[in-house]
Protein backbone atom coordinates (compact mmCIF):
# COMPACT_ATOMS: atom_id res chain seq x y z
CA UNK A 1 0.00 0.00 0.00
CA UNK A 2 1.35 3.41 -0.91
CA UNK A 3 1.61 6.17 1.70
CA UNK A 4 -1.22 8.14 0.04
CA UNK A 5 -3.46 5.07 -0.03
CA UNK A 6 -2.67 4.28 3.58
CA UNK A 7 -3.54 7.81 4.70
CA UNK A 8 -6.84 7.67 2.80
CA UNK A 9 -7.67 4.32 4.42
CA UNK A 10 -6.79 5.63 7.87
CA UNK A 11 -8.85 8.77 7.33
CA UNK A 12 -11.89 6.76 6.25
CA UNK A 13 -11.47 4.50 9.28
CA UNK A 14 -11.53 7.53 11.59
CA UNK A 15 -14.55 9.04 9.88
CA UNK A 16 -16.44 5.73 9.93
CA UNK A 17 -15.68 5.16 13.60
CA UNK A 18 -16.61 8.65 14.84
CA UNK A 19 -18.98 10.03 12.30
CA UNK A 20 -18.12 13.59 11.37
CA UNK A 21 -20.30 16.61 12.12
CA UNK A 22 -20.38 19.51 9.68
CA UNK A 23 -18.05 21.38 12.06
CA UNK A 24 -15.43 18.64 11.76
CA UNK A 25 -15.98 17.65 8.13
CA UNK A 26 -13.45 20.01 6.58
CA UNK A 27 -10.82 19.17 9.20
CA UNK A 28 -11.31 15.42 8.75
CA UNK A 29 -11.14 15.77 4.98
CA UNK A 30 -7.97 17.85 5.00
CA UNK A 31 -8.96 21.53 5.26
CA UNK A 32 -6.73 22.54 8.14
CA UNK A 33 -8.43 25.90 8.61
CA UNK A 34 -11.44 24.01 9.96
CA UNK A 35 -9.33 22.33 12.67
CA UNK A 36 -9.35 25.23 15.13
CA UNK A 37 -9.79 23.95 18.68
CA UNK A 38 -8.56 20.44 17.91
CA UNK A 39 -6.11 18.83 20.41
CA UNK A 40 -3.06 19.26 18.14
CA UNK A 41 -3.72 22.98 17.55
CA UNK A 42 -1.97 25.68 19.62
CA UNK A 43 -3.06 29.29 19.92
CA UNK A 44 -6.18 31.11 18.76
CA UNK A 45 -5.02 31.90 15.23
CA UNK A 46 -4.93 29.30 12.46
CA UNK A 47 -1.72 30.48 10.82
CA UNK A 48 -0.76 26.86 10.13
CA UNK A 49 -2.34 23.38 10.38
CA UNK A 50 -0.88 23.28 13.91
CA UNK A 51 -2.38 26.64 14.89
CA UNK A 52 0.05 29.45 15.61
CA UNK A 53 3.44 29.34 13.89
CA UNK A 54 6.11 27.45 15.86
CA UNK A 55 9.33 29.18 14.80
CA UNK A 56 11.77 30.31 16.03
CA UNK A 57 12.06 27.53 18.61
CA UNK A 58 11.60 28.95 22.14
CA UNK A 59 14.39 26.84 23.65
CA UNK A 60 16.96 26.44 20.89
CA UNK A 61 16.50 29.61 18.86
CA UNK A 62 16.20 30.58 15.21
CA UNK A 63 18.19 28.49 12.77
CA UNK A 64 18.75 25.57 15.14
CA UNK A 65 18.84 22.17 13.39
CA UNK A 66 19.53 19.82 16.33
CA UNK A 67 16.21 20.12 18.18
CA UNK A 68 15.82 18.05 21.33
CA UNK A 69 19.26 16.48 20.89
CA UNK A 70 20.61 19.79 22.22
CA UNK A 71 19.79 18.40 25.67
CA UNK A 72 22.70 15.96 25.27
CA UNK A 73 25.21 18.76 25.09
CA UNK A 74 24.31 19.58 28.70
CA UNK A 75 26.55 17.76 31.24
CA UNK A 76 23.82 17.45 33.88
CA UNK A 77 21.50 15.65 31.44
CA UNK A 78 24.25 13.22 30.40
CA UNK A 79 25.34 12.62 34.02
CA UNK A 80 21.73 11.94 35.01
CA UNK A 81 21.59 9.24 32.34
CA UNK A 82 24.88 7.64 33.37
CA UNK A 83 23.79 7.76 37.01
CA UNK A 84 21.22 5.03 36.25
CA UNK A 85 23.99 2.52 35.45
CA UNK A 86 24.63 0.38 38.53
CA UNK A 87 24.86 -3.25 37.40
CA UNK A 88 26.86 -2.72 34.22
CA UNK A 89 24.27 -4.55 32.10
CA UNK A 90 23.55 -3.75 28.45
CA UNK A 91 20.80 -4.79 26.07
CA UNK A 92 20.21 -4.10 22.39
CA UNK A 93 16.63 -2.85 22.07
CA UNK A 94 16.49 -2.70 18.28
CA UNK A 95 15.43 -5.40 15.84
CA UNK A 96 17.71 -7.07 13.31
CA UNK A 97 17.43 -5.64 9.79
CA UNK A 98 16.07 -8.30 7.44
CA UNK A 99 14.30 -8.38 4.09
CA UNK A 100 11.18 -9.92 5.68
CA UNK A 101 10.67 -7.35 8.45
CA UNK A 102 7.53 -5.18 8.35
CA UNK A 103 8.00 -2.22 6.00
CA UNK A 104 5.74 0.81 5.72
CA UNK A 105 4.10 1.37 2.34
CA UNK A 106 6.31 0.28 -0.57
CA UNK A 107 9.66 0.54 1.22
CA UNK A 108 12.20 -2.23 0.57
CA UNK A 109 15.29 -3.66 2.22
CA UNK A 110 17.75 -5.64 0.09
CA UNK A 111 21.29 -6.57 1.12
CA UNK A 112 23.64 -8.40 -1.25
CA UNK A 113 27.23 -9.65 -1.10
CA UNK A 114 28.45 -8.96 -4.65
CA UNK A 115 30.64 -12.09 -4.99
CA UNK A 116 31.74 -14.94 -2.77
CA UNK A 117 34.07 -13.53 -1.62
CA UNK A 118 33.99 -9.99 -2.96
CA UNK A 119 37.73 -9.73 -3.51
CA UNK A 120 41.14 -11.36 -3.14
CA UNK A 121 43.30 -13.25 -2.58
CA UNK A 122 46.06 -10.66 -2.14
CA UNK A 123 49.72 -10.99 -1.21
CA UNK A 124 51.52 -13.73 0.59
CA UNK A 125 48.78 -13.99 3.23
CA UNK A 126 46.19 -14.54 0.48
CA UNK A 127 43.90 -11.96 2.10
CA UNK A 128 40.21 -12.13 1.20
CA UNK A 129 37.40 -9.65 1.89
CA UNK A 130 33.63 -9.31 1.69
CA UNK A 131 31.63 -6.15 0.95
CA UNK A 132 27.90 -5.61 0.98
CA UNK A 133 25.54 -3.65 -1.24
CA UNK A 134 22.45 -2.28 0.49
CA UNK A 135 19.40 -0.87 -1.30
CA UNK A 136 16.81 0.65 1.03
CA UNK A 137 15.34 3.83 2.50
CA UNK A 138 18.07 3.45 5.08
CA UNK A 139 16.76 5.97 7.61
CA UNK A 140 13.14 4.82 7.50
CA UNK A 141 13.10 1.03 7.81
CA UNK A 142 13.30 -1.39 10.72
CA UNK A 143 14.24 0.08 14.09
CA UNK A 144 14.30 3.58 12.69
CA UNK A 145 15.03 7.02 13.99
CA UNK A 146 13.13 10.06 12.74
CA UNK A 147 15.32 13.08 12.20
CA UNK A 148 13.87 16.57 12.02
CA UNK A 149 13.86 16.66 8.23
CA UNK A 150 11.34 13.80 8.14
CA UNK A 151 8.02 15.36 9.21
CA UNK A 152 6.61 18.71 8.08
CA UNK A 153 3.23 20.23 7.23
CA UNK A 154 1.85 22.00 4.16
CA UNK A 155 0.54 25.49 4.89
CA UNK A 156 -0.04 26.89 1.40
CA UNK A 157 -1.27 25.65 -1.94
CA UNK A 158 -0.27 22.20 -3.15
CA UNK A 159 3.23 22.32 -4.59
CA UNK A 160 4.15 25.62 -2.91
CA UNK A 161 7.59 24.74 -1.54
CA UNK A 162 7.90 28.01 0.37
CA UNK A 163 4.85 27.11 2.44
CA UNK A 164 5.82 23.58 3.39
CA UNK A 165 7.29 23.97 6.86
CA UNK A 166 9.41 21.71 9.03
CA UNK A 167 11.02 22.09 12.45
CA UNK A 168 12.02 25.67 13.26
CA UNK A 169 10.15 26.94 10.21
CA UNK A 170 12.54 25.61 7.56
CA UNK A 171 10.78 25.36 4.20
CA UNK A 172 10.92 22.65 1.56
CA UNK A 173 12.48 25.23 -0.75
CA UNK A 174 15.34 25.80 1.72
CA UNK A 175 15.75 22.12 2.48
CA UNK A 176 15.34 20.52 -0.91
CA UNK A 177 18.19 18.77 -2.64
CA UNK A 178 18.47 15.77 -4.95
CA UNK A 179 21.52 14.52 -3.03
CA UNK A 180 20.26 15.02 0.51
CA UNK A 181 18.54 17.69 2.58
CA UNK A 182 20.34 21.02 2.75
CA UNK A 183 18.82 21.65 6.19
CA UNK A 184 17.82 19.33 9.06
CA UNK A 185 19.87 16.34 7.92
CA UNK A 186 20.74 13.74 10.56
CA UNK A 187 24.36 14.94 10.59
CA UNK A 188 23.12 18.00 12.53
CA UNK A 189 21.89 15.88 15.47
CA UNK A 190 23.96 15.24 18.60
CA UNK A 191 24.76 11.80 20.10
CA UNK A 192 22.09 10.80 22.60
CA UNK A 193 22.90 9.81 26.17
CA UNK A 194 19.54 10.08 27.93
CA UNK A 195 17.92 8.77 31.05
CA UNK A 196 15.43 6.30 29.60
CA UNK A 197 12.11 5.49 31.24
CA UNK A 198 10.14 2.48 30.02
CA UNK A 199 6.37 2.71 30.45
CA UNK A 200 4.91 -0.80 30.08
CA UNK A 201 1.40 0.16 29.05
CA UNK A 202 0.49 -3.37 27.91
CA UNK A 203 1.25 -4.71 31.40
CA UNK A 204 -0.67 -1.85 33.01
CA UNK A 205 -3.71 -2.77 30.90
CA UNK A 206 -3.25 -6.46 31.66
CA UNK A 207 -2.92 -7.48 28.01
CA UNK A 208 -0.23 -9.13 25.94
CA UNK A 209 -0.72 -6.42 23.34
CA UNK A 210 -2.90 -3.38 22.83
CA UNK A 211 -4.89 -3.20 19.61
CA UNK A 212 -4.51 -0.96 16.57
CA UNK A 213 -6.15 2.44 17.01
CA UNK A 214 -6.13 2.28 20.83
CA UNK A 215 -4.76 5.45 22.41
CA UNK A 216 -2.48 5.59 25.45
CA UNK A 217 -3.78 8.12 27.97
CA UNK A 218 -2.26 9.83 31.00
CA UNK A 219 -4.32 7.44 33.12
CA UNK A 220 -2.38 4.60 31.45
CA UNK A 221 0.92 6.38 32.10
CA UNK A 222 0.13 6.88 35.78
CA UNK A 223 -1.09 3.29 36.20
CA UNK A 224 2.08 1.94 34.57
CA UNK A 225 4.24 4.07 36.87
CA UNK A 226 2.36 2.83 39.93
CA UNK A 227 2.63 -0.83 38.87
CA UNK A 228 6.35 -0.34 38.23
CA UNK A 229 6.91 1.08 41.72
CA UNK A 230 7.50 4.56 40.30
CA UNK A 231 4.49 6.50 41.56
CA UNK A 232 5.27 10.24 41.70
CA UNK A 233 8.38 9.65 39.57
CA UNK A 234 10.04 12.95 38.68
CA UNK A 235 10.54 13.20 34.92
CA UNK A 236 13.09 15.77 33.81
CA UNK A 237 14.11 17.71 30.72
CA UNK A 238 15.91 15.58 28.15
CA UNK A 239 14.54 12.22 29.37
CA UNK A 240 13.81 9.51 26.78
CA UNK A 241 10.26 8.26 27.29
CA UNK A 242 9.68 4.80 25.84
CA UNK A 243 6.23 3.20 25.45
CA UNK A 244 5.64 -0.55 25.32
CA UNK A 245 2.30 -1.57 23.82
CA UNK A 246 3.10 -5.23 23.09
CA UNK A 247 2.83 -4.63 19.33
CA UNK A 248 6.27 -6.16 18.97
CA UNK A 249 4.64 -9.64 19.14
CA UNK A 250 3.55 -9.25 15.49
CA UNK A 251 7.02 -8.31 14.16
CA UNK A 252 7.72 -10.66 11.20
CA UNK A 253 5.18 -13.16 12.60
CA UNK A 254 2.26 -11.15 11.17
CA UNK A 255 3.51 -8.23 9.10
CA UNK A 256 0.08 -7.48 7.62
CA UNK A 257 -1.36 -6.92 11.10
CA UNK A 258 1.74 -5.03 12.24
CA UNK A 259 1.37 -2.56 9.38
CA UNK A 260 -2.44 -2.21 9.54
CA UNK A 261 -2.48 0.58 12.10
CA UNK A 262 -1.11 0.30 15.62
CA UNK A 263 -1.70 1.41 19.21
CA UNK A 264 0.17 4.39 20.58
CA UNK A 265 0.06 7.75 22.30
CA UNK A 266 -2.44 10.51 21.59
CA UNK A 267 -2.35 14.26 22.07
CA UNK A 268 -2.96 14.18 25.82
CA UNK A 269 0.28 12.28 26.34
CA UNK A 270 2.07 14.21 23.59
CA UNK A 271 1.39 17.51 25.37
CA UNK A 272 2.68 16.06 28.63
CA UNK A 273 5.87 14.94 26.84
CA UNK A 274 6.50 18.29 25.15
CA UNK A 275 5.17 20.83 27.63
CA UNK A 276 5.53 19.26 31.07
CA UNK A 277 8.56 16.98 30.69
CA UNK A 278 10.30 18.62 27.71
CA UNK A 279 11.57 15.19 26.74
CA UNK A 280 14.57 14.61 24.53
CA UNK A 281 13.38 11.40 22.84
CA UNK A 282 10.15 9.48 22.39
CA UNK A 283 10.20 5.84 21.40
CA UNK A 284 8.04 2.76 21.22
CA UNK A 285 7.51 -0.74 19.87
CA UNK A 286 5.35 0.47 16.97
CA UNK A 287 6.19 2.18 13.70
CA UNK A 288 5.03 5.74 14.51
CA UNK A 289 4.77 5.67 18.38
CA UNK A 290 1.45 7.54 18.03
CA UNK A 291 -1.80 5.60 17.57
CA UNK A 292 -2.94 4.95 14.01
CA UNK A 293 -6.25 3.44 12.90
CA UNK A 294 -6.18 0.68 10.33
CA UNK A 295 -8.78 -0.79 8.02
CA UNK A 296 -11.35 -2.68 10.10
CA UNK A 297 -9.70 -1.80 13.42
CA UNK A 298 -10.96 -0.04 16.54
CA UNK A 299 -10.41 3.70 16.31
CA UNK A 300 -9.87 6.12 19.19
CA UNK A 301 -8.03 8.72 17.11
CA UNK A 302 -10.04 11.96 16.59
CA UNK A 303 -11.12 13.04 13.09
CA UNK A 304 -8.46 14.94 11.19
CA UNK A 305 -5.60 13.54 13.27
CA UNK A 306 -3.59 11.62 10.71
CA UNK A 307 -0.15 11.46 12.38
CA UNK A 308 -0.94 14.68 14.27
CA UNK A 309 1.21 13.53 17.20
CA UNK A 310 4.13 13.11 14.81
CA UNK A 311 3.68 16.67 13.56
CA UNK A 312 3.13 18.13 17.02
CA UNK A 313 6.21 16.53 18.62
CA UNK A 314 8.66 16.64 15.73
CA UNK A 315 7.63 19.63 13.62
CA UNK A 316 6.45 21.98 16.36
CA UNK A 317 8.69 20.89 19.24
CA UNK A 318 11.69 19.30 17.51
CA UNK A 319 11.55 16.14 19.64
CA UNK A 320 13.24 13.21 17.90
CA UNK A 321 11.58 9.81 17.76
CA UNK A 322 12.72 6.16 17.67
CA UNK A 323 10.36 3.55 16.24
CA UNK A 324 10.02 -0.24 16.09
CA UNK A 325 11.93 -0.87 19.29
CA UNK A 326 12.31 -4.35 20.80
CA UNK A 327 11.14 -3.91 24.39
CA UNK A 328 9.78 -7.22 25.70
CA UNK A 329 13.12 -8.43 27.04
CA UNK A 330 13.66 -5.14 28.87
CA UNK A 331 10.16 -5.31 30.35
CA UNK A 332 10.55 -8.98 31.35
CA UNK A 333 13.69 -8.00 33.26
CA UNK A 334 11.65 -5.22 34.95
CA UNK A 335 14.19 -2.60 33.89
CA UNK A 336 12.21 0.62 33.83
CA UNK A 337 14.99 3.17 34.27
CA UNK A 338 18.23 3.01 32.31
CA UNK A 339 20.73 4.91 30.20
CA UNK A 340 19.43 5.19 26.65
CA UNK A 341 22.36 5.34 24.22
CA UNK A 342 22.05 6.05 20.53
CA UNK A 343 23.96 8.03 17.93
CA UNK A 344 22.14 8.91 14.71
CA UNK A 345 24.30 7.89 11.76
CA UNK A 346 25.64 11.20 10.36
CA UNK A 347 24.51 10.63 6.79
CA UNK A 348 24.60 14.17 5.43
CA UNK A 349 21.14 15.24 4.35
CA UNK A 350 19.33 12.10 5.53
CA UNK A 351 15.79 12.24 6.95
CA UNK A 352 16.40 9.53 9.54
CA UNK A 353 18.81 6.89 10.68
CA UNK A 354 19.35 3.20 10.97
CA UNK A 355 21.21 1.96 14.07
CA UNK A 356 21.23 -0.06 17.26
CA UNK A 357 19.90 1.72 20.38
CA UNK A 358 21.22 0.38 23.68
CA UNK A 359 19.74 0.22 27.18
CA UNK A 360 22.36 0.18 29.96
CA UNK A 361 21.64 -0.22 33.67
Amino acid sequence: MTLAAYVRTAAFAVIAAFGVSSAYAGCAEGDWKDCKGQPWVDGDVMETPLGSKWWPHPLWGAGDEAGSTNWYKKPDVVKRALGTVEKGMTLKIGHEYTANMPLFGERKFALRIPCKPTGGPFGGVKLMYNDEYLATEIGQVGTQFDGLGHIGVAIGAQGDLNNMRWYNGFTAEEMGGAYGLKKLGTEKLHPITARGILLDIAAARGVESMEAGEVITMADVNKALEMQGMKNYKFMEGDAIIFRTGWEKYWIKDNAKYNNGCPGIGMEVARWIAEDVKAGVTGGDTWPVDAVCGAGTKCEVPPGCIFCVHAYLQTRHGIVNQENLKLKELADAKVYEFAYLYTPVPMKGATGSTGSPIAMW
